[in-house]
């Protein structure tokens, strides 16, 4: 699988996963099937959080729930773009995941697979806008949330990327 992926510093000292490449476009809406096929690359990896050294897995419940959950089909337009895309960098957004903290598990359906319950991560990203000449304009950075289930086997697997929010204010140039 080959991925064009760098990891740079913003000007306060801050990782942002670079995603040199728009894997999944399209005029109208994502493609989810192909991101799903994508995901499927990953299920068997495990990565680790440099900041708190957590290793987290990726199992195969993963693509279903990145493409699939309530938040993926609520999104639209630049987000749903960002978030297909971002898929591709998910090794480097676990790695310089930060602000982990903890959420109790309130439903019965994940009462085994998220039986001690979650952990969310901030992480940041950044895609390239292209202009009308097919020459990068600059990078548009988006932060998002890791959705972490700690399984009953003590394991932390990814399970989401939620609550992704483009930052208008610090586009980076190319």
């Amino acid at each position: 699988m080959e991925r064009n992926i760098d990891v740079i510093k913003d000007a306060n000292g801050n990782s942002i996963v670079m995603i040199n490449d728009i894997r999944f476009k399209g005029k109208r809406s994502v493609n989810w099937d192909d991101v799903r096929l994508y995901l499927r690359n990953y299920v068997g990896e495990v990565y680790q959080v440099m900041d708190t050294k957590d290793c987290i897995y990726i199992g195969s419940d993963l693509p279903n729930e990145y493409t699939g959950s309530n938040y993926t089909y609520s999104l639209k337009g630049t987000v749903a773009k960002a978030k297909a895309n971002a898929s591709q960098g998910i090794p480097e957004l676990i790695e310089i995941a930060v602000g982990k903290h903890f959420r109790e598990n309130n439903e019965e359906k994940h009462s085994r697979n998220a039986k001690y319950g979650w952990y969310r991560y901030d992480s940041r990203f950044a895609l390239p806008v292209y202009g009308s000449d097919g020459e990068v304009e600059r990078y548009n950075v988006f932060h998002a949330s890791l959705v972490v289930r700690h399984n009953e086997n003590g394991k932390m697997y990814l399970y989401d990327i939620i609550d992704i929010k483009k930052e208008t204010s610090n586009p980076l140039g190319s």
